[in-house]
């Protein structure tokens, strides 16, 4: 037994998904840092068994009923964790925050600074005093009934909506009307209400005219279509939408980013007439605190908004008091530029990651360990130094970090490194190395050490010569004020610059639109499916193909088996028990809920019947447990599949199973799998490739590999621009574009544009001196 002060936390026995029963000592009170190739098993070794076991043994102290009210994780597969404190994790959570999410309300700094003006603000003379509530856009009690706390109205006309009266309904008039069935099915049912819809629309008359785009009635009618050949189609109810109804509800409501997208180009938007944008009610807007309103305050930076706060009177002193203290740990680790307005969505995974360790750094826990992942994603290296100085100051309080990290520099700060590998998927899931980060030097098959201990000069590379440029601007959005820019084409560009500075917004810019351009392709970390029906092979195409080559077989032929019998979503071939998902779900009311393989088909999906047809040996179920790499070999001789594998297998991802659930994939791999996509297309004509910050989540040997694609791509004729503080990615670029000099209203030009030699040697950048060392040999990333 070890002693209740034994200063370790001791794992033994690991089995989370590819650990092969990991055993691995790790000292508490220091920073350690997991580390190892993508896929390799250390955010399983990190989140998956010690977070885990942390969080299960906290429920167990929660009363029963309570736990019922929680998410909980599950038990870990693990023999044993002895000397494990309790455990607080800080994910990089990829869902999408909704708009009325804020900076304040992520770091509670709303809060403060609400009751802030409810107890300490300057009332007009006889007004109430308000409750805090009353500050908030997102309560009935302090939002504008004019636009409902948005700050912003949006409304729409005929000319937005119908911007071509030459056309007739029939002929697409409206254009704002969905397209499809939808679109058809709206022009039969004006036309059963008598509405002419074969004439000019300029013809038709000025009150029909407002009824058709304006109405908010909502009449049902029985519809006939008009017959087409060879097809039945019997009368049906319809109900009418008008064009204005159609866009707002669109804009309000749907969840898909393009359908909202499409909306908004037929809405105009204005601040509010109500509140002129302060998103609250008249009497909120009418208390102030040092002569500006709530929505005044939250609108500046936050390093401003720290030195204007007043300082009067005892509750203003302790409520000030709490709020500086709140924004100071925010400001330290560089995001000062930020507002409390500010919307989340409008931030990177980077910047919302350290928001919430400002948060935990203020709380003062002790004795705690902290599981961080990838806190240095969508860092520039001017901020990583910062954040290497509060994870030191979290292990100065008396905590373990714990931090799952790719970072070079934030391995070389840590106390202790843990080295998860060698590779892999199944040719990973071992502990090469736990212990003082210098010895990993002797590690041999180590591929965190090849890159932590070389300082070799970046290869020298001969800069292609650009084709043609693509213009973008003056653009005036966010930070960015009037900026034009020029993308070499036929080249690699990285854009850089310190966090804030305005890179995402002005690459943003560039659309299919633009002269020069061609095809555009944006390949972005989202996840590729948001259930586990969604997975590798279903999503790249090539599971098409493997249920054709599977109804090809003999015995699927006389059975009379068709493609859709290998669905594992559709009935006729699914196991019909767990309706094709492999498990269900048991419900252990204040235990977590545990997913168990379904009793029926034993996790295999299918019903028995699909499961007895084999294409050289292996049913269905078999083909989708394979990896890409065993599969690239089963299919070698199939090259519709062949092709589709190997693109996969030239991105680094042979270790992920063809039928993978897309929930299991990291951000970079989901970034990946979609350039796989596009990859095993071969476009011939000119295509540009818009990639940000590709190389987030990934190991620096993973980045080598995605970077010969990338540089395949230029090679093949394509233009590639990237968003990226991978130094030793910017140093291989042809063109560097370096936004800045800061972050916020302290960034939002362009320092410096030219091949990376150039911009090293700019004055003025905060890029400049990191990006000399890595051409010179020193830190790469």
């Amino acid at each position: 037994m070890h002693s209740p002060h034994d200063p370790y936390v001791r794992v033994r026995d690991a089995r989370e998904h590819n650990l092969k029963g990991v055993d691995v000592d790790v000292p508490r009170d220091v920073v350690a840092v997991f580390t190892g190739v993508s896929g390799s098993g250390k955010s399983s070794l990190a989140f998956g068994t010690v977070y885990a076991e942390a969080q299960r043994r906290y429920f167990e102290s929660v009363a029963p009923y309570a736990r019922r009210l929680i998410h909980q994780v599950g038990a870990p597969k693990v023999g044993e964790i002895t000397g494990l404190p309790p455990a607080v994790s800080l994910q990089q959570r990829r869902a999408a925050p909704t708009s009325r999410s804020s900076v304040g309300t992520v770091t509670n700094l709303s809060n403060s600074l609400r009751m802030l003006f409810s107890r300490a603000g300057d009332y007009p003379p006889g007004a109430e005093r308000l409750d805090s509530d009353a500050f908030s856009p997102n309560t009935a009690a302090g939002a504008c009934p004019e636009c409902h706390g948005l700050g912003r109205v949006h409304r729409t006309t005929e000319e937005l909506l119908v911007p071509d009266p030459a056309l007739s309904i029939r002929d697409g008039a409206i254009a704002a009307w969905p397209g499809a069935w939808q679109g058809k099915n709206l022009r039969d049912v004006l036309d059963a209400l008598g509405h002419d819809v074969d004439r000019p629309w300029r013809e038709l008359p000025a009150a029909e005219r407002e009824w058709i785009l304006f109405t908010d009635e909502q009449p049902v009618v029985t519809v006939h279509p008009v017959r087409d050949a060879g097809r039945i189609q019997r009368p049906y109810q319809g109900t009418y939408t008008s064009a204005r109804r159609y866009v707002m509800k669109t804009f309000s409501d749907s969840r898909s980013a393009t359908l909202r997208a499409k909306a908004e180009r037929f809405l105009t938007s204005a601040p509010c007439p109500v509140c002129g944008g302060g998103r609250l009610r008249p009497e909120s807007l009418a208390v102030t605190v040092g002569g500006r309103t709530i929505a005044e305050l939250a609108a500046l930076p936050l390093t401003e908004l720290a030195g204007l706060l007043p300082a009067d009177g005892e509750t203003a002193k302790v409520l000030t008091g709490d709020l500086v203290s709140r924004i100071t740990p925010v400001v330290e680790l560089g995001l000062g530029y930020l507002s409390l307005d500010r919307s989340t969505p409008t931030l990177s995974a980077g910047e919302l990651q350290r928001l919430r360790l400002a948060t935990q750094l203020r709380s003062g826990l002790f004795g705690v360990v902290y599981v961080l992942d990838e806190p240095s994603a969508g860092l520039h290296p001017a901020d990583t130094e910062a954040l290497l100085t509060v994870l030191a100051r979290l292990k100065a309080a008396g905590n373990s970090v714990f931090v799952v990290e790719h970072h070079l520099e934030v391995m070389r700060g840590a106390d202790w490194i843990v080295d998860v590998g060698p590779l892999a998927g199944e040719h990973g899931g071992r502990v090469l190395y736990s212990g003082p980060v210098a010895g990993l030097a002797e590690v041999a098959g180590s591929a965190t050490a090849r890159h932590l201990f070389d300082r070799s000069p970046a290869p020298a590379r001969r800069v292609r010569t650009r084709r043609g440029r693509v213009t973008v601007g003056p653009v005036s959005r966010h930070n960015l004020r009037g900026v034009r820019a020029e993308f070499p084409l036929g080249v690699l560009t990285a854009v850089t610059g310190v966090s804030g500075s305005g890179k995402s917004t002005l690459v943003g810019e560039i659309t299919g639109d633009l002269p020069g351009v061609g095809r555009l392709v944006s390949v972005d970390q989202r996840p590729i499916g948001r259930t586990p029906r969604s997975n590798l092979a279903t999503y790249t195409g090539l599971f098409d193909v493997v249920r054709k080559v599977f109804a090809a077989t003999d015995e699927a032929r006389e059975r009379g088996y068709g493609v859709g019998r290998f669905s594992f979503n559709v009935p006729g071939g699914r196991c019909e028990t767990c309706q094709g998902e492999g498990f269900v779900s048991v419900e252990l009311l204040f235990l977590p809920s545990t997913y168990a393989p379904c009793p029926d088909c034993g996790g295999a999906r299918y019903n028995p019947g699909t499961l007895e047809v084999a294409y050289r040996g292996r049913n269905i179920a078999g083909v989708l447990d394979l990896t890409v790499e065993e599969a690239a070999e089963f299919f070698a001789d199939t090259p519709a599949v062949a092709r589709s594998l190997a693109a996969l297998l030239d991105v680094g991802l042979g270790y992920l199973r063809l039928g993978q659930p897309a929930t299991e994939l990291s951000g970079g791999e989901a970034q990946r799998i979609k350039l796989a996509s596009e990859l095993q297309r071969g476009r011939r004509s000119h295509t540009l490739y818009l990639l940000d910050e590709p190389t987030t989540g990934l190991h620096p040997a993973d980045v080598e590999v995605l970077m010969r694609q990338l540089h395949g791509l230029v090679d093949a004729g394509h233009t590639v621009v990237v968003v990226e503080h991978d130094m030793s990615v910017v140093a291989g670029a042809d063109h560097v574009i370096d936004l800045g000099p800061g972050g916020g209203d302290a960034g939002g030009r362009i320092v410096a544009a030219g091949p990376p030699g150039e911009v090293a040697r700019a004055s003025g950048s905060a890029t400049a001196p990191y990006l000399e060392r890595a051409l010179d040999g020193g830190t790469r990333r």
